[in-house]
């Protein structure tokens, strides 16, 4: 990890929405409703910085990923990618914008074409940028750097486990030399032991190349060891986002402490001991969001006031963000300073009700 201090935000997301729409009639021409898929959103990574981004399936990351890249087209707000606006930016106009980012995806069996080769495969960005000259000695350099030979560079994809089909498509994301990669939980697929290879190998290339990582993933336990800092996502929104080693000793949206809670730990008598939350029924219908806090139809602490406002993500201690009207984990003290303290940017400026 590489977290630079007060350097310039490399993305700067605000207020960002992604609405899928429900099309219905004889030719599907007609807007019925709409899945919230990501609903307001609003962080910031800097330069040689991992940002975790954590959640239950279908909460949203992989959507807000794809906004990003601009492989989905926003609904409303603003994506700035070194200080340019690119939220609605034409193909044309992110074409040269397209080497700075780069993606590696979570399948790596759908990920690559079996029907070429892998030299094909990692070339491919060099070439669809007018760079096919040098490709070749490129991609053995590139398929060394990743923990692969240069005799593999003429086999196709199905000779690789998927560890190595791994490799490969992080060899592609590095071909244009991007200052920013992200990944959408690129280990999930893969057995632990690999798991932990992979993340180091990402370690290890963030240090040598100076790159920047949106890592998404659905487990905790894997962004703590890759991560400066974690956002967690519930319904299409952040909900609490902290440094990485923050965040595990005092979490304080209770969503978060119940994803704690569920991670193994392979001491059996500390892992009986533990306390336990879990979270009763599945998450709501993005098609219908509920009232107030999206969390307060599952949530042990909910109270009224849950159900009719909706929380601000409030600035504590340590630049610590959380979206909870009932706080775990902060003294009265830090929700009194909250209070006080000017709006953090990334919240809405409303005060915090009283907590329980």
């Amino acid at each position: 990890m590489s977290s630079r201090e007060g350097s310039d935000p490399l993305i700067r997301v605000e207020h960002l929405k992604h609405h899928f729409p429900i099309k219905s009639g004889l030719l599907f021409d007609r807007t019925v409703d709409r899945i919230h898929a990501v609903d307001d959103v609003t962080f910031e990574l800097r330069e040689g910085e991992t940002l975790g981004l954590v959640g239950e399936s279908g909460c949203g990351k992989t959507t807000l990923v794809r906004a990003i890249m601009r492989l989905v087209e926003p609904t409303e707000g603003t994506i700035r990618f070194g200080g340019r606006d690119i939220s609605h930016a034409s193909q044309r106009e992110l074409r040269p914008l397209r080497r700075q980012m780069q993606m590696v995806f979570q399948d790596p069996y759908a990920s690559l074409n079996p029907r070429k080769r892998v030299d094909q495969i990692v070339a491919s960005p060099m070439r669809l940028h007018g760079e096919g000259e040098d490709a070749a000695s490129r991609v053995r350099e590139l398929l060394d750097r990743v923990g692969l030979s240069a005799e593999h560079a003429n086999r196709y994809p199905h000779e690789f486990s998927g560890g190595q089909r791994q490799r490969i498509g992080v060899a592609r994301a590095l071909a244009l030399e991007p200052k920013l990669i992200l990944l959408d939980e690129p280990v999930s697929a893969l057995d632990v032991s690999v798991q932990a290879q992979i993340i180091n190998l990402l370690d290890d290339l963030q240090e040598e190349f100076g790159l920047t990582y949106l890592f998404v993933a659905h487990d905790l336990s894997v962004v703590r060891h890759v991560s400066d800092r974690i956002a967690v996502m519930y319904l299409g929104k952040i909900v609490e986002l902290a440094a990485a080693e923050e965040l595990y000793v005092k979490p304080i949206m209770p969503y978060t402490a119940a994803l704690l809670a569920a991670i193994p730990i392979p001491d059996p008598k500390e892992n009986r001991e533990r306390e336990r939350i879990v979270l009763e029924g599945e998450p709501p219908n993005p098609i219908d969001p509920p009232s107030g806090c999206p969390f307060h139809p599952r949530c042990p602490r909910a109270t009224e006031i849950c159900t009719r406002v909706e929380p601000p993500l409030t600035e504590y201690a340590n630049g610590h963000l959380a979206a909870c009207h009932h706080p775990l984990n902060v003294s009265d003290d830090e929700i009194a300073a909250a209070r006080k303290s000017p709006a953090s940017p990334l919240s809405s400026g409303d005060e915090l009700p009283q907590p329980a």
